[in-house]
């Protein structure tokens, strides 16, 4: 299915495949066993030709497609109001596949519920369902009718001669009271004219010689022709209306564009003149304007160098903050630094608390001296009396031997 396709073969596809589908569906007993059985709305021949209600057209469109397949022999679920409506069509696709009926085009056609290839899909399942059900299409049978003669044609039948009935035309116009009885009914003058000519067909044939002025004919008729109206039943399925309407529309049309066209060839003109006036304007004010934009335009270039300039300059001083941001934070850095060591070296406490070290180890060293002085006395005195012991036993006398 091409989507770039005529009008007649888009009217085609759609009005004319839907009718053909209603009369597929009426064979299969679409309003007993569908409609009345599902309490559902009956449509119209052209429902799913044109959107209207999506919505509504695609769950009758998915609730029509089960009840085909069903009757195929392909089971299917009924698919409920609030399904999601892709997987739907998916399903519906998958059994399309399965029944070898071509699917080429997208399934989001699908959703609208109507269109040419939803009648495409219940068509094909129709001849589906009319071909598992045996039906086979007979040759129809016309009905024998004897077919009047025309003496000009079909529309010759509208203007009806009335030879016969003058008289009574011409008593039954003198009423004008009521406009009822002034038209004629299309079916009574027909039984009247066969019986007028049944009964002219009895008579004699001879030559009949009228012995009344014309004159008084004339106004005779002239009276009676307000009267002589016949009122014929229009149908709007009737072809001659059709045709008629036709060539009203074109002669509205054919007037309509007469007489716009003439108002479109002026306006043609008119804007053409105006259109010509503009340019005449634009050169002028082209050439009075002509040193002033020669000026504009070397001050745009200008402008434009001088927008260069800034943005290079800009980049420098950038850069150039940055280095400073560097610098100011290493030397915030410095000064932290410097504090502290001034902090560290103007505070008294350590100093004191060396002398207080200085005098303990003092203190220990005096301590120390006075253990070790007492020390050297202890050994000398013990050296001394060491020697006197030695002394005095080498100055003892030796003990005498007996």
């Amino acid at each position: 299915m091409d989507d770039e396709v005529g009008p007649g073969q888009l009217y085609e596809a759609t009005y004319g495949v839907m009718e053909n589908l209603m009369d597929k569906l009426k064979l299969l007993n679409f309003d007993g066993d569908f409609v009345r059985k599902n309490s559902l709305k009956a449509i119209s021949r052209h429902y799913f030709a044109v959107s209207t209600n999506p919505g509504e057209q695609f769950f009758y469109f998915t609730s029509l497609t089960t009840w085909l397949l069903n009757l195929i022999g392909r089971p299917f679920d009924q698919p409920q109001e609030y399904d999601d409506p892709n997987a739907t069509i998916s399903n519906i696709i998958d059994e399309l596949r399965k029944l070898n009926i071509a699917v080429d085009f997208a399934p989001a056609k699908l959703k609208s519920g109507a269109g040419e290839h939803v009648c495409y899909v219940l068509d094909k399942l129709a001849n589906e369902a009319l071909r598992q059900t045996n039906f086979k299409w007979k040759f129809p049978m016309f009905p024998t009718e004897e077919m009047e003669e025309e003496d000009e044609g079909m529309v010759e039948e509208e203007e009806l001669v009335l030879n016969k009935l003058e008289d009574d035309i011409i008593e039954g116009g003198d009423d004008d009271d009521d406009d009822e009885r002034n038209f004629l009914d299309l079916e009574d003058l027909q039984k009247s004219q066969k019986k007028s000519e049944h009964e002219e067909s009895a008579r004699p044939v001879e030559i009949l010689e009228s012995n009344i002025d014309p004159s008084d004919w004339k106004l005779e008729v002239e009276r009676v022709q307000p009267s002589l109206k016949v009122h014929i039943r229009t149908d709007n399925k009737d072809w001659r209306a059709h045709v008629d309407q036709m060539h009203q529309h074109r002669d509205s049309i054919t007037t309509s564009l007469t007489e716009t066209k003439g108002q479109l060839d002026r306006l043609h003109d008119e804007i053409g003149r105006t259109l010509e006036k503009i340019q005449s304007r634009e050169k002028f004010i082209n050439n009075q304007l002509e040193y002033v934009l020669q000026e504009f335009r070397t001050l745009q270039d200008q402008l434009a160098e001088t927008k260069e300039k800034y943005r290079q300059a800009s980049g420098g001083v950038t850069e150039r903050s940055r280095k400073l941001a560097e610098i100011t934070e290493e030397l915030d850095k410095i000064k932290q630094d410097m504090e502290e060591r001034g902090t560290s070296m103007t505070d008294g406490a350590p100093l004191v608390k060396i002398k207080q070290s200085l005098t303990r180890l003092k203190t220990d060293i005096t301590n120390m001296d006075i253990r070790i002085g007492v020390v050297r006395h202890v050994l000398l005195s013990a050296k001394m009396k060491e020697r006197t012991d030695m002394q005095r036993d080498m100055n003892a006398p030796l003990p005498q031997l007996y």
